[in-house]
């Protein structure tokens, strides 16, 4: 069992410790949908419907009188203003496209994947050099079985069928504060806070266990979360790279001890079309901080953490 040791069956909650990101701690509340803003909401008219919108159009011209030259130029006009409003609500909304066309592939196919990833990051590394970052397909988990869409509301369900070890640790709860079995790595607060909630789900914590960690910048300054890790138990961590990456190499908060599994938010896109790894910036992050993070680096090695494409 993958650092089994490090996870203990009977353990008695202490009263002081936050078992659900539902209860606050100091000025560091973690389960925060009530002040987390969709910048979405900003958009003007997204609510309008096409009759409002003649409605208005009608009182704000005058009649047509039947002119057919008239009401064609009025039409074409209005088709032109619901094309400029649906191209807004496509950059304002978040798009997850669950075909799975990389997430699908063997672990041999996904290794190498990944190593094409990590040479746009570190462009000036020799083959050698490459060779020592490299996630080797031992260390990939083989999820071909799963064939349902990988989105969101299907992630319990992924979990439990394709990852049956990591299920099991997510029910138990680790000896040691801030140290998660499972890093989940997505790119985009709102998305972490998504995941978040998903995750949170009796099927997998089962009635022992630990908190599901949300980290992210937005919202949090470092320091909090550090307060946070060190006096928490928690089975998952979801966060952006960016923030695991500080917490791993700028702090002792967060512990790899447990550490089985790291998934990738990859399936999940946002409003370019990008996922997770076309991103340049959380890419560099991903292979940077947090993949190239010295304990991290050899569990992938030994085998002992499993890496996950979802």
């Amino acid at each position: 069992m993958q650092g089994g040791d490090d996870l203990e069956d009977d353990f008695v909650p202490d009263e002081t410790v936050a078992l659900s990101g539902d209860e606050g701690f100091g000025t560091a509340h973690l389960d925060e949908e009530d002040i987390f803003v969709d910048d979405g909401d900003d958009v003007e008219h997204d609510g309008e419907d096409e009759d409002e919108y003649e409605a208005k159009d009608a009182l704000s011209q005058p009649a047509a009188n039947g002119d057919p030259a008239v009401v064609a130029k009025k039409r074409k006009r209005r088709e032109k203003e619901k094309e400029k409003k649906a191209k807004k609500r496509k950059l304002t909304e978040t798009i997850e496209v669950v075909e799975g066309s990389i997430t699908a592939q063997t672990p041999h196919e996904l290794s190498n994947f990944l190593s094409t990833m990590q040479t746009k990051c570190f462009p000036d590394l020799s083959v050698l050099e490459m060779d020592d970052l490299r996630i080797p397909e031992t260390s990939i988990a083989d999820t071909t079985s799963w064939t349902g869409p990988r989105s969101l509301d299907q992630l319990v369900d992924f979990i439990m069928k394709t990852l049956p070890s990591l299920r099991l640790r997510l029910s138990q709860k680790s000896k040691s504060n801030g140290a998660p079995t499972l890093l989940y790595i997505a790119g985009a607060a709102l998305r972490v806070a998504d995941v978040t909630r998903v995750l949170k789900n009796k099927k997998l914590q089962g009635e022992k266990g630990g908190d599901v960690a949300k980290l992210f910048a937005k919202h949090f300054k470092l320091s909090q979360h550090v307060t946070y890790l060190k006096r928490t138990k928690i089975g998952a961590a979801v966060g952006t790279p960016g923030r695991l990456g500080k917490l791993l190499n700028e702090t002792d908060s967060l512990s790899v001890s447990a550490l089985s599994h790291i998934i990738l938010d990859i399936t999940h896109k946002d409003a370019k079309n990008r996922n997770l790894l076309e991103i340049p910036e959380t890419r560099d992050e991903v292979f940077k901080t947090v993949f190239n993070q010295e304990q991290i680096l050899n569990g992938i090695k030994e085998g002992r953490i499993q890496v996950v494409l979802f």
